[in-house]
């Protein structure tokens, strides 16, 4: 990629196009400005919100319940979120220091919550709402500086042209057979609208791949479809050059794809086996996926939320290993953010004002993270976040590079020190002992 010096001549606009950063302006990938500004964005809001809230048993209600189509189309008709303010959503988001948001604009029950000519089976058709949320949502985002992602799941439940049909929904009544060219023509006229008719989309976040994988009861097999993404990436590229592309399939990275996601799993770790091997993780963008309890969609009986502390260190994880976190919320049938949801968005928002700088634009430190000890890294200042410490010494030996200025993190006591500082955490003394590599043999004690 060629670097130009940037010309004062440029207009404002004209610097927006070229991607003007930090006095230069890059010519050839018009997606490199986009990917370093979202690989130093850090922290997003995920929303899943569609009809399958009115039931309040989360967004795989009509799979987990084998609702049959003719009994789910029945849902629309309840759906009337009179309550849904964008300028609060975004507000929230904001004050809770998250730079995008990424919403639901079809999940897998096949409903899309925009406007769309490709079905009516949609927001503005079938509900008595008939508005297009996601405009509404567009709209705000775009005035408050906001960048916003659009989900779109690529399996359907709904679509009798889903098929061949994957290894969800089959006990779904009502589907017919149908034509998968059709699908994926399908795929393309709501992915056109999605780019041509909501301003600028800073990306498309893809989930369902996995479902037209072979599937054993352990272990996934081949793919039984072809997903055309050669054409369906070039579309999305083509109709909006800076638009990232991401797709949850659990897999290695494909061509075309702009930044990698993982399911609720930081990069490396498949302790839900959604995660992808450590031999799979890219040099693209990173972003973990998490749910702030344990549900994606409105769950009414879901009450594991995730502790201020739990939140927090989760953030601060992600960002030790390099990667964003895109945290969900499921807002209620009425379009309002349980307030539970709120006060703990504002907590993270809180930290974030003062701590904000150990997280953002930040890179994977050169500490590598444990369950004790977080570290992250800008150009020549280290930030160590001590988590969750089992004793009073610390011993690191993982340290591997040595800079002249330091300045160590206590999450989520927000406590400072310097290399030979002295300070107090909940009332305890800790000492860390920094392994240096044998080209500069020394440990050096560190009291704090």
């Amino acid at each position: 990629m060629k670097e130009i010096k940037f010309k004062p001549q440029l207009k404002p606009k004209e610097m927006l196009e070229l991607g003007v950063f930090g006095g230069y302006y890059f010519e050839g990938n018009h997606n490199e400005y986009p990917k370093e500004w979202f690989k130093n964005a850090k922290f997003g809001l995920f929303i899943h919100w569609g009809v399958y809230s009115v039931l309040g048993d989360g967004e795989w209600v009509m799979q987990n319940q084998n609702i049959s189509i003719k009994d789910y189309e029945k849902l629309p008709t309840f759906f009337n979120p009179i309550n849904f303010n964008p300028k609060e959503w975004v507000k929230m988001a904001k004050e809770s220091g998250m730079k995008y948001i990424t919403i639901t604009s079809k999940h897998h029950d096949g409903f899309s919550m925009f406007k769309t000519k490709a079905s009516d089976y949609n927001i503005v058709k079938a509900t008595p709402f008939k508005k297009d949320i996601l405009k509404m949502l567009a709209e705000e985002c775009h005035k408050e500086g906001i960048k916003l992602f659009f989900y779109y799941s690529l399996l359907d439940w709904h679509n009798d042209d889903y098929f061949p049909r994957g290894r969800t929904g089959n006990g779904i009544k009502g589907r017919e057979k149908g034509d998968w060219a059709n699908y994926i023509n399908f795929i393309k006229i709501q992915l056109t609208e999605l780019l041509t008719n909501y301003g600028e989309i800073a990306g498309i976040w893809f989930d369902g791949h996995w479902d037209q994988k072979e599937w054993d009861g352990k272990t996934f097999g081949k793919l039984k479809v072809n997903w055309h993404y050669d054409e369906i990436y070039k579309l999305i590229h083509d109709i909006q050059p800076k638009c990232l592309i991401g797709n949850n399939h659990h897999i290695g990275i494909l061509d075309g794809e702009d930044f990698q996601m993982f399911e609720k799993d930081l990069p490396g770790n498949n302790t839900t086996g959604f995660g992808s091997s450590k031999e799979d993780i890219s040099q693209l963008p990173l972003e973990v996926c998490e749910t702030i309890n344990n549900s994606w969609g409105f769950n009414l009986q879901d009450d594991s939320h995730k502790s201020k502390k739990e939140l927090i260190q989760y953030l601060v994880k992600a960002s030790g290993h390099g990667t964003n976190l895109l945290l969900n919320v499921g807002p209620m049938p009425n379009g309002k953010i349980q307030s539970n949801h709120i006060s703990s968005l504002k907590e993270i928002g809180n930290w974030l004002t003062k701590n904000g700088e150990t997280i953002y634009s930040t890179s994977k430190g050169p500490i590598l993270p444990t369950e004790e000890y977080v570290s992250t890294q800008k150009q020549n200042k280290i930030y160590l976040h001590i988590i969750n410490p089992k004793k009073n010494i610390l011993f690191i030996d993982s340290f591997t590079i040595i800079d002249e200025l330091f300045t160590f993190m206590f999450a989520p006591n927000f406590l400072h020190a310097s290399i030979v500082a002295f300070v107090s955490a909940d009332n305890r003394i800790f000492s860390i002992l920094l392994s240096f590599p044998a080209s500069d043999a020394r440990k050096i004690p560190l009291c704090v």
